[in-house]
């Protein structure tokens, strides 16, 4: 949804979180936040700042150590009328509290028959940094993504990430808010007023005819480096954020495809059985004997996530591995890799999107 561009400003990703429960909690005084250290002086990243000085310890409040009885009271506290803002810090901590997410929340609304609404957003960190290693910094979203009842969006810009936790807070789903810890530095442009970014709807960041690059969550920041590196060597890459993985905007990317003959689609988490692997699953399936797609996914190797720098390096997809994978397909007669240094500056380009 764009806005007149005298109402927009940069923002950071975790600026735009915070300010989106803000203006909701000012509109609507069933919102309220909970979660471990959310009333903390570190404030989860700054994410929550403020927040208790403006509405109070009754509507800002930190909980116990214990995922699976607090999400128990979300849940509770959604079905009796409240909009909770539940905030797990890390993914990782969600795996506590599954019973209570997939067998409850996912499913009142249904066995209920629809009297029941369960309007709770999950907020949890993924990716890497700080060493964050095996139980800190997976990304599981296709978890949820399998479970109907569910929605999953894991937005990439600040843009974004305002408007998704806006929509987030008024649907009347189970939404899993899936945020990449290294996206909260990052800036956009960012409007002051209160508005939605729809669930289910992909866009196009850079287009192009040669190759279709998806990237979720911080991969896009990634994406869109590759994809400077790629114009390098007169490759014109089509880059597409999917925001939303539930609901999942599977046309946008099948007709991107079509169009450029390739796919490559790169996630913050396993390939087997997870989101590149549903997104290409779904473009295949659409094909009904159309244009053949030469189709790849990159994402994390069959093994658990390493706690050093030089392991990590090997182990995420970066820029000069996303751009090298999409310069074989696209000209498999030649071999060409960038400098892994250009790469690193991946996290330096701060995307000013969306638009």
């Amino acid at each position: 949804m764009s806005m007149p561009e005298s109402n927009q400003r940069l923002l950071t990703y975790v600026d735009a979180l915070r300010e989106a429960v803000a203006q909701e909690m000012r509109l609507d005084p069933r919102v309220f936040v909970f979660g471990l250290d959310v009333d903390d002086h570190k404030a989860i990243q700054g994410s929550t700042r403020g927040l208790l000085d403006e509405f109070g310890p009754e509507r800002v409040f930190g909980t116990p150590l214990s995922e699976d009885a607090m999400t128990g009271v979300a849940i509770g506290a959604a079905m009796a009328g409240m909009r909770p803002i539940h905030v797990h810090i890390r993914m990782d901590f969600l795996m506590l509290a599954m019973n209570q997410l997939v067998n409850i929340a996912a499913k009142s609304h249904y066995m209920y028959d629809g009297q029941v609404r369960v309007p709770l957003v999950v907020r949890s960190m993924i990716g890497k940094s700080w060493g964050q290693g095996a139980q800190h910094s997976q990304g599981l979203h296709a978890m949820f993504m399998h479970v109907p009842g569910l929605k999953v969006v894991a937005p990439s810009n600040a843009h974004d990430a305002k408007g998704c936790m806006i929509a987030a807070i008024r649907d009347d789903n189970p939404v899993i808010f899936v945020e990449h810890r290294l996206l909260y530095s990052t800036d956009a442009l960012v409007p002051e007023e209160a508005f939605e970014v729809p669930f289910g709807k992909a866009r196009i960041t850079m287009p192009g005819k040669d190759i279709t690059i998806v990237g979720i969550s911080n991969m896009m920041m990634e994406c869109l480096r590759a994809h400077e590196l790629l114009a390098e060597q007169g490759i014109e890459a089509e880059v597409i954020d999917p925001i939303s993985l539930m609901p999942l905007d599977i046309d946008t990317i099948r007709k991107s495809a079509g169009r450029t003959g390739r796919l490559l689609v790169v996630d913050n988490a396993w390939t087997s059985c997870g989101a590149s692997a549903e997104i290409i699953a779904g473009v295949a399936e659409a094909l009904d004997g159309g244009r053949p797609i030469h189709m790849r996914r990159m994402g994390y190797a069959p093994t658990t996530c390493p706690t050093t720098p030089v392991l990590e390096d090997a182990f995420y997809p970066n820029a000069a591995t996303i751009a090298g994978a999409a310069h074989a397909m696209v000209r498999p007669d030649k071999t060409w890799q960038p400098d892994p240094e250009r790469a690193k500056l991946a996290y330096q380009v701060k995307f000013r999107g969306p638009f």
